[in-house]
């Protein structure tokens, strides 16, 4: 079970019910884009972070409205988390208008810059340059914001990712290295990518702390990723934080999963699930109680059917405006 009550300042007793609601949210929207790349009505391809809700919600929760994320090819879980409508989204994956980039972008490339998402990422391990860079502009221009960037298990062995490390530590950057590890690459274990038990490790050698977390227990991602966000803030530099999740569905929607068992998967949805962690937490904590849940998980429901109804109801953009909002 998720451990006893301790929660970061920011964190209210009310907003961890807040975030069980939002973390269904994300589960419903990849399952519901899920469904609707079975039916072959979303075009092009899509990487879904079902299961790994705790990693975005509680990584997230704990950044002020002017802090930055740069996000992943799995990224739509973050972009809810940081403030993304549901509908935009949809409507971005519908090819609409109406969506985050005017339905250009597609799922892997979401980005709501007002919301502080600098946006997804289709390279592995892109996203790591552009957060430092953006925590450079912070620390020169004194702004105080701070950076959290997510990037997957196999993103770890990326040359980018080294560089920026190295850079942000030489640098002293704002940055928190937020590495999502669901023990699978593509096609792989990341066991039979690296040859250390936690990649968390590789952060000695660059002079930063490393913390290695349990994913799926949003108390823990709240409160480390909460201490590291707050020493970046401080101008102590760059924090790399390993959580241990898992992805129920495939790399993507062409992935057969053929490289794991179905028992390991029947053994992480039945007893590390994050949602019933949290719900079992919150209803042992008298801060939540069976009935009031069980609304919630409807009404977050019942936004991401009201999210397909309002991208199916927008119109496609205009061919006039082919050569608007993108670069050659």
């Amino acid at each position: 079970m998720i451990k006893s009550l301790q929660l970061p300042p920011m964190i209210t007793e009310q907003k961890l019910v807040e975030l069980y609601r939002q973390m269904w949210v994300i589960r419903y929207f990849d399952e519901k884009v899920d469904e609707f790349f079975a039916k072959g009505l979303i075009h092009g391809t899509t990487h879904l972070c079902v299961g790994q809700e705790a990693t975005a919600a509680g990584a997230c929760a704990v950044l002020e409205d002017r802090d930055k994320i740069t996000s992943t090819h799995r990224g739509h879980g973050h972009c809810i988390a940081k403030g993304a409508e549901a509908k935009g989204m949809m409507a971005e994956l519908f090819g609409r208008e109406t969506g985050y980039c005017k339905g250009k972008g597609g799922s892997m490339h979401i980005a709501d810059v007002d919301k502080g998402n600098l946006g997804a990422n289709g390279i592995v391990g892109g996203g790591i340059p552009i957060a430092v860079g953006a925590a450079l502009t912070s620390k020169m221009k004194n702004l105080g914001y701070v950076v959290v960037c997510f990037f997957g298990d196999g993103a770890s062995n990326e040359g980018s990712f080294h560089e920026s490390i190295n850079l942000a530590s030489v640098w002293g950057l704002p940055v928190v290295f937020f590495c999502e590890n669901n023990q699978y690459g593509m096609s792989g274990s990341v066991k039979e990518m690296t040859n250390i038990e936690n990649l968390a490790e590789r952060a000695a050698a660059y002079g930063i702390p490393g913390k290695v977390v349990d994913g799926n227990d949003l108390i823990e991602v709240l409160n480390v990723t909460s201490e590291a966000v707050e020493r970046a803030r401080q101008g102590h530099g760059p924090t790399l934080i390993e959580a241990k999740t898992y992805r129920y569905k495939g790399h993507s929607k062409s992935d057969g999963k053929k490289y794991r068992t179905r028992e390991e998967e029947q053994e992480w949805r039945t007893t590390r699930d994050a949602l019933d962690r949290l719900k079992g937490y919150l209803i042992e904590n008298g801060l939540s109680d069976e009935a009031a849940l069980e609304e919630l998980r409807i009404s977050a429901q019942r936004e991401i059917e009201d999210a397909v109804k309002f991208a199916e109801e927008s119109p496609m953009p205009s061919i006039d405006t082919i050569y608007e909002d993108v670069f050659a």
